[in-house]
């Protein structure tokens, strides 16, 4: 694990300049080394300030976003895909003049709950913008990774296996994954299974329960992620994520369908996620000490 982070909406829902730099120093505060922020418009927040900010407090950044429907690049349509590639190569240049370094989330389609099939003619236009806006993101010194989500947020990447395919067929180098507990729980057969088999394809990786609450109350075996992640030997960012209509806007709690708080106080829930994880971090390491004695 390089970085340990926390998603911003634990602190606030994003819409301001002000809550943003609150939640920077929220971050700072817990002892958290990254933040990720939502998709970030130029014209709406001083990018620099938050740089400025960031820097100062020594918490690094990333950028996660869903395109909408109207800019979905696994559409057909020649003017929604085109709509599609100019919103990800603006994120590609926040993230940079931000200071940020990395853009990641549900870059390869609308972040909905589809009422079709994919296509192959849409796979193919995603691959193809995907590997497009990874050659601006590798000029900007931003990585790119993209987030495989559960079946009711996007139709294209549910799996690891399918996120593999689709990064192979971008033709990048510069493409990586975006995994995310509280995904693999709903898709994958064997969510550590499906962390080696991403190996150093594995970009990001995001820490979630499987009810987006405290960490530990939900059904996820943690003992066998932590495992698999030093398996794969993975030594990039690990993000805790949970969701709050206390704190986030309509827009997210429904796409997210977020329909129940699982908590109201984001101070606990901060402390008890950086306890959890390196706890179970820690717990792995010496489990893999133990079994490699003689």
């Amino acid at each position: 694990m390089r970085r340990l982070g926390i998603h911003s909406f634990v602190w606030t829902g994003g819409q301001t300049q002000d809550g943003l730099e609150m939640a920077l120093r929220k971050s700072a505060e817990h002892g958290y080394r990254t933040i990720e922020f939502a998709y970030l418009r130029p014209e709406k927040f001083d990018l620099g300030r938050l740089a400025k900010l960031a820097q100062s407090l020594d918490v690094e950044i990333g950028v996660t976003m869903g395109l909408p429907l109207d800019r979905d690049v696994s559409s057909e349509d020649p003017g929604v895909v085109a709509a599609g590639k100019t919103m990800l190569a603006d994120a590609v240049r926040a993230v940079r003049d931000i200071g940020g370094n990395k853009l990641g989330g549900i870059l390869y389609s609308a972040h909905t709950k589809y009422n079709r099939q994919p296509t192959k003619r849409g796979w193919d236009n995603s691959a193809a913008a995907i590997a497009e806006t990874a050659e601006l993101a590798k000029s900007c010194g931003v990585d790119l990774v993209l987030e495989v989500v559960n079946r009711f947020e996007t139709n294209l990447l549910n799996t690891t296996a399918q996120g593999l395919k689709f990064i192979g067929d971008t033709g990048s180098d510069h493409v990586r994954l975006h995994l995310d507990t509280f995904h693999m729980n709903i898709e994958e057969a064997n969510p550590a299974a499906a962390i080696r088999l991403a190996g150093d394809k594995l970009g990001y990786f995001h820490i979630g329960e499987s009810n987006r609450g405290f960490l530990g109350d939900g059904v996820i075996n943690f003992d066998l992620i932590f495992d698999a992640l030093l398996d794969i030997d993975y030594k990039r960012d690990v993000v805790f994520e949970s969701f709050s209509t206390t704190v986030v806007d309509e827009g997210l709690s429904l796409a997210c369908a977020i329909w129940r708080d699982t908590w109201t106080d984001n101070d606990p829930l901060a402390a008890h996620a950086r306890k959890f994880i390196e706890l179970k971090m820690d717990e792995a390491k010496r489990r893999r000490a133990t079994s490699a004695r003689p």
